[in-house]
């Protein structure tokens, strides 16, 4: 759809007035907002047109209007289409992200920063691999029979593992095993770890071969695991937007951010393109309990192959253009850390 000038500028003033009060917008308003030099009876005629193209509504008899799902979206595409020229945000030392030994905790860290930038909810998907390749794996003796093992991917992930092999190991014959597991698996994703590889490692650790099998498992457990971590920051931040703090919708959007389960059909899209970003409104957003948000989201891309999604949760009167530059400097920043730890 595409509006004149005119009915495009009054629409955009009614939907940023809107943002930044929360209260329907009246014709004297956008008057005084745009300096249209245009009377508030012909703004009234416009808002007319745009409340019969349902891109605006008036929510009680007498009052001002506000953005229907409709408006938003066309604002939305327009705005996105100029998203190379959003303004930088500027950088604030203090709020700086830093490099971690852990990627979980970067992200953890992400989510916090973002909700404070913002002011509204986040959500940080934990990273899933293209091609995971194996770092590192450390055996360590526990109780009788059992052994710890400790599996090291790419981004510094670990996954931690308790083998029950039944049979007691000296500390000199695990030494030897994690030289024979680190000497031929470091460095190998899944596909590369191939039959000869798997009877040559049985072969050298001669009694210990089973133990080797049960190591091999975990390993495989770890490059294949499929369960996605999803970080929330940010949820009591919902509670400074009347529209979404009112009766059950509080609760309900509390407890979605807090049980994480329904955010995975939000995070899990494909979207391949590296900062790729999304913007979901209204009844776009496929969670129920979010039907009156609107949720923007990003993927970020770190180092090895490292993937995943960011989301900004807030409600249809989000500021748009800063979640967005919020985002891609978000994204620029992740960039330098790891450009630089190259």
């Amino acid at each position: 759809m595409e509006l004149d000038i005119r009915k495009q500028k009054i629409l955009n003033a009614i939907i940023q007035n809107y943002q930044e009060t929360g209260e329907p917008v009246g014709s004297r308003t956008i008057a005084k907002y745009l300096d249209l030099k245009i009377s508030a009876a012909t703004i009234r005629n416009e808002m007319a047109d745009l409340e019969e193209l349902g891109l605006i509504i008036q929510p009680h008899t007498s009052a001002g209007r506000i953005p229907t799902d409709k408006g938003y979206r066309l604002y939305v595409d327009q705005l996105m289409q100029k998203e190379s020229q959003f303004p930088a945000n500027p950088r604030n030392d203090e709020v700086l992200i830093q490099r971690v030994d852990r990627v979980e905790e970067l992200l953890m860290q992400m989510a916090k920063i973002l909700a404070a930038n913002t002011n509204y909810a986040t959500m940080v998907t934990g990273p899933r691999y293209e091609k995971n390749k194996l770092r590192f794996i450390q055996l360590s003796p526990m109780e009788k029979g059992k052994l710890l093992a400790v599996v090291v991917l790419g981004g510094n992930i670990v996954r931690n593992n308790i083998l029950d092999i039944g049979e007691d190991i000296s500390p000199e014959d695990v030494l030897q095993l994690n030289l024979l597991l680190n000497k031929n698996l470091t460095g190998l994703c899944m596909e590369e770890i191939n039959l000869g590889i798997i009877s040559r490692m049985k072969e050298e650790a001669g009694a210990y071969s089973e133990v080797v099998s049960k190591v091999l498992d975990s390993v495989a457990e770890s490059l294949s695991q499929e369960e996605v971590s999803i970080y929330t920051s940010g949820a009591p931040n919902i509670f400074k937007y009347p529209e979404l703090s009112g009766g059950d919708k509080a609760s309900e959007l509390i407890s979605t951010l807090e049980e994480k389960k329904s955010l995975g059909t939000i995070m899990s899209g494909d979207g391949d393109n590296k900062h790729e970003i999304q913007v979901y409104i209204g009844d776009e957003v496929p969670v129920e309990s979010m039907k009156d948000c609107s949720v923007v989201t990003a993927n970020y891309e770190l180092e090895n192959g490292v993937q995943g999604k960011i989301g900004i949760i807030g409600p249809k009167r989000m500021d748009y253009q800063k979640v967005v530059s919020t985002l891609q400097d978000t994204m620029s920043r992740l960039d330098d850390i790891f450009k630089n730890e190259e």
